[in-house]
């Protein structure tokens, strides 16, 4: 694990891109995922998609709550370090986190050789990632405040400036909310809302 304090990067949404060499078709796809067990959700679904595909081979980048980064890649029965790292280097250098990306291969019935297929791995996993929108990383928090009915309408408002969102809300004399938002904004919210 890695802990990293420059721009992070997530993918918006899936994007997938392919390419044919000497035969051998390769699929790449990205997909933004916050945890391991999402990661291999998505890689299942991938296979499920492939399920005559030779080799899913994957890398996984996810942030967890300490700030660290974990990492896991695979090579699905190709040479040792010829399909996993090569997918894992550019999310790797382009700092992209809460991702997975899967690269699936038909095997064409021509031998690429160990360098062959690191271009080849390298390569799809590259135009995944160029085919694929990426945004910076915010850190969001949670959390609970009890308001009046009326202030409900104004804590909306301000939650869509800061691109928040309300995960939950209970109905009672008040309203018990769960919130959303990015933690540069929990201080300035906690303010305008000050009696609560």
């Amino acid at each position: 694990m890695i802990i990293m304090n420059n721009e992070q990067q997530i993918p918006k949404d899936h994007q997938s891109a392919e390419f044919e060499i000497n035969k051998s078709r390769f699929i790449g796809a990205i997909y933004p995922c916050n945890s391991q067990k999402q990661a291999l959700q998505q890689l299942n679904k991938l296979a499920q998609h492939h399920p005559n595909a030779n080799h899913l081979a994957f890398a996984w980048r996810t942030r967890l709550p300490d700030g660290f980064i974990s990492e896991r890649c695979h090579d699905a029965g190709e040479p040792s370090g010829t399909a996993g790292r090569p997918i894992l280097a550019p999310l790797q250098g382009q700092n992209i986190i809460n991702v997975v990306v899967g690269v699936i291969r038909y095997f064409g019935g021509v031998k690429l050789g160990t360098g062959g297929l690191t271009r080849a791995y390298g390569n799809a996993a590259k135009m995944t990632i160029d085919a694929a929108q990426l945004v910076p990383w915010v850190e969001m928090t949670e959390i609970e405040m009890v308001i009046e009915y009326s202030d409900l309408q104004s804590l909306e408002y301000q939650l869509n400036k800061c691109e928040g969102q309300i995960i939950e809300q209970k109905f009672g004399d008040k309203v018990k909310v769960c919130v959303l938002l990015p933690l540069s904004e929990k201080k300035q919210l906690k303010q305008l809302f000050v009696h609560y």
